[in-house]
């Protein structure tokens, strides 16, 4: 039998048959996975993987086996540092929940999670939630945002997931599509996906005072269905998005307002530092590259040099 994976708690998985019924399936022995992925987690959600029953009764189920996957995205194992972890599998989307305010999200937290996007050939968006909240420094923040993140080729949606007329657009740009949705403890996440879908009641939690930083509410990565087509993937808050397994020389090849420039540089090897001739340092010169994406290329190349 086949179906696809909705649930992890890490040693027992939700599977949806075929025929829509769910079974509480676990792996035993030897897992056939035609891909050659080194993770922490040999199953993830949105997985097809083909699974036979154990007990019928109660409906569980021994995992076999998982088919191949059309992309994956991956985080640093939160377990070891030195492994990676799959997020989820088979994405049309990669969302970020962001903040400005109440808890504040880095933009090199933003540009690490958009570079891991690019590099596992998943589309993704920005949302920015809590815009009810910004004070007048907190729109010129967004402002900045904004221009910086379209001139780079991404969609930026602000929102108030309290409130459902600002969701609209967003609605549509999720309909007939599985999208994961990520972000830190705090941002809204949850809020968000419980507008999306009515009476699912995903646990919500309040940004701690003491610390102003988001309280965990997800524990595990789960799957949704849409009401109008489409499915959300919610994944536990994040803290820090890790970059793991890339080259320091590929790097540049995931910023898309980057790639735009790359075949102008002098050296074919240009890493975009100290070259001379370089024509992504030219683009930054003249506002073409945002200053600060180029900063977190620059932070990002030398937690890979630090790595290696």
């Amino acid at each position: 039998m086949q179906g696809k994976v909705y649930k992890s708690t890490g040693s027992w998985y939700s599977v949806c048959g075929e025929d829509g019924q769910f079974w509480n399936a676990r792996i035993k022995g030897k897992l056939k996975i035609d891909e050659d992925i080194s993770s922490t987690n040999p199953v993830a959600v949105g997985d097809v993987v083909i699974f036979e029953p154990e007990d019928e009764n109660i409906f569980t189920a021994i995992i076999s086996g998982v088919m191949p996957r059309h992309n994956y995205m991956v985080r640093v194992s939160p377990h070891n540092p030195s492994q990676k972890h799959i997020i989820a599998s088979n994405i049309d989307l990669a969302l970020l929940v962001a903040s400005i305010a109440d808890p504040r999200t880095s933009t090199g937290f933003i540009d690490r999670f958009l570079v891991t996007a690019e590099a596992y050939h998943i589309p993704a968006i920005v949302v920015v939630n809590k815009m009810d909240i910004l004070k007048p420094k907190h729109r010129e923040v967004f402002d900045d945002w904004e221009r910086v993140y379209t001139a780079a080729g991404y969609e930026l949606y602000p929102v108030v997931a309290t409130d459902k007329s600002t969701l609209g657009g967003l609605g549509e740009r999720l309909k007939d599509k599985i999208t994961l949705f990520s972000g830190h403890s705090g941002v809204g996440k949850s809020t968000l996906i419980n507008q999306f879908i009515p009476g699912l009641g995903v646990r919500t939690n309040v940004v701690s005072g003491w610390s102003g930083k988001g309280q965990h509410t997800t524990t595990f990565a789960e799957m949704f269905d849409l009401p109008d087509g489409g499915r959300i993937i919610d994944t536990p808050g994040v803290k820090e998005f890790g970059l793991i397994d890339f080259e320091k020389e590929e790097l540049s090849q995931y910023f898309p307002e980057m790639r735009r420039v790359l075949n102008d540089c002098k050296f074919n090897n240009c890493q975009h530092i100290n070259e001379p001739g370089c024509a992504v340092k030219q683009a930054v010169s003249e506002g073409v590259i945002a200053a600060d994406r180029y900063v977190s290329y620059v932070s990002m190349q030398d937690s890979i040099e630090k790595k290696w």
